[in-house]
């Protein structure tokens, strides 16, 4: 008899249900519904800070006004420097008036940080728009860019001559600069964290001081070294020599920098799954740094295509064509720029100019390209990498089948 039926027998006893079937709970299925979020808490500028930069701006520009126009007491180009001292000090004591000494300090040391900022961007963008301003009536002429200086005299107008010979003379420059540079930075960046050493510490040191090396002395090396010793002429060859010396060290402490930041475990992976030390540098660590690698490449070479001093030393000047770097001057962009701005004549200081722009954009350029693919963390694939990842695997997927099944085969052929 069940208990079911036993309890139906005991007078008075209520009888009990059967248990329901087991069934799946989910852990959040019965949990009520979350609450919607917070809205969330904006930092602002209250209206008392607002008005207190404003009205110390206003105090600060009158003072300086009233000092340098008004009673002459200090030169006109002094105005913006005296004008910022007074919006310091009487934003300060409006702050002190209604805050505590800490939030004085904390508001004084933001001033400065955000003054400091400004000037950078205000100098930067003052430099940018000087260039271009002065350089606009060349840049509107399609032959500045698809000729030279051939047969361009001081009188002739902006429509003939352009920075060509300049342009190729770059391009060839840091192309032999970079095919000497690339190997070299690369392997003694790998060399100083791969392979490590009592030496190593040595070669850092080198590669700090070359970092620190002014451009000058790199160009008067190479032309005691390489000109009055073997070419006994200027050329693009030394040129490029010069630049190598100073993009090197950039190149070798930002490729060092890179791989620092490869995590130790995916060394470790790789030295537990047998591969030695190469492999592992050449499929693991490589590979992760990518971008950064390309980064320190392209760094370098913006670093390389602005040097003036060691050109100035090693190219020569000439307004021609000149393809053969290891023969006669060959003029790179920043010297042609610096020698057409100083010529008397408006039309040349005008090409001049539109060099100086031009280069300024193939720099913005590279910058620019460095900080896209430099944005990728270290170690992380990107979405396109993703998709090249698993077609890759995709395709390998049969042939690894078929080598499992012939491995199976022949363990069951074995007795």
């Amino acid at each position: 008899m069940t208990m079911l039926e036993q309890e139906e027998h005991i007078p008075g006893a209520v009888p009990s249900r059967p248990s329901p079937p087991h069934r799946t709970l989910l852990p959040r299925h019965n949990l009520s519904p979350a609450p919607d979020d917070e809205p969330r808490v904006r930092l602002a500028a209250s209206r008392n800070a607002t008005l207190a930069v404003v009205g110390a701006a206003a105090g600060g520009l009158a003072m300086g006004a009233l000092l340098s126009v008004c009673t002459g007491l200090i030169p006109p180009g002094w105005t913006l420097i005296v004008s910022y001292l007074w919006f310091v000090l009487l934003y300060s004591a409006l702050v002190f008036m209604r805050e505590p000494l800490s939030a004085v300090r904390d508001r004084f040391v933001t001033v400065l940080m955000v003054s400091a900022g400004a000037a950078v961007l205000g100098t930067l963008a003052l430099v940018i728009g000087f260039v271009f301003a002065r350089g606009q009536e060349a840049l509107g002429f399609v032959n500045f860019f698809t000729t030279d200086m051939t047969g361009v005299g001081p009188l002739s107008g902006l429509d003939r001559g352009g920075l060509l010979h300049a342009l190729v003379g770059t391009l060839e420059q840091i192309a032999i600069a970079l095919a000497v540079t690339l190997p070299l930075g690369l392997t003694t960046a790998i060399y100083l964290n791969e392979v490590g050493g009592r030496f190593a510490r040595v070669v850092r040191t080198l590669v700090e001081a070359m970092t620190a090396l002014p451009s000058v002395v790199a160009g008067l090396f190479i032309y005691a070294s390489v000109i009055m010793l073997v070419t006994r002429q200027t050329n693009g060859f030394a040129a490029s020599l010069a630049i190598t010396v100073l993009m090197l060290p950039i190149m070798i402490r930002s490729a060092d920098v890179v791989l620092r930041l490869v995590p130790g475990n995916l060394r470790e992976a790789g030295l537990a799954l047998g591969a030695g030390q190469w492999a592992v540098v050449w499929n693991v660590v490589l590979p992760t740094v990518r971008s950064g690698l390309a980064t320190a490449v392209i760094l370098a070479t913006a670093h390389g295509i602005g040097e003036t001093a060691p050109v100035l030393l090693t190219s020569g000047f000439t307004g021609v064509m000149n393809i053969n770097p290891f023969n006669g001057p060959q003029t790179p962009l920043p010297l042609a720029a610096l020698d057409l701005v100083r010529s008397p004549v408006p039309q040349m200081v005008a090409r001049g100019f539109a060099t100086a722009a031009f280069l300024l954009v193939l720099v913005l350029v590279l910058f620019v390209l460095a900080r896209w693919i430099g944005g990728q963390e270290a170690g992380k694939a990107t979405a396109a990498q993703l998709r090249r990842m698993s077609a890759r695997s995709r395709r390998e997927l049969p042939r690894i089948e078929k080598n499992y099944q012939d491995i199976y085969n022949s363990q069951q052929e074995i007795p």
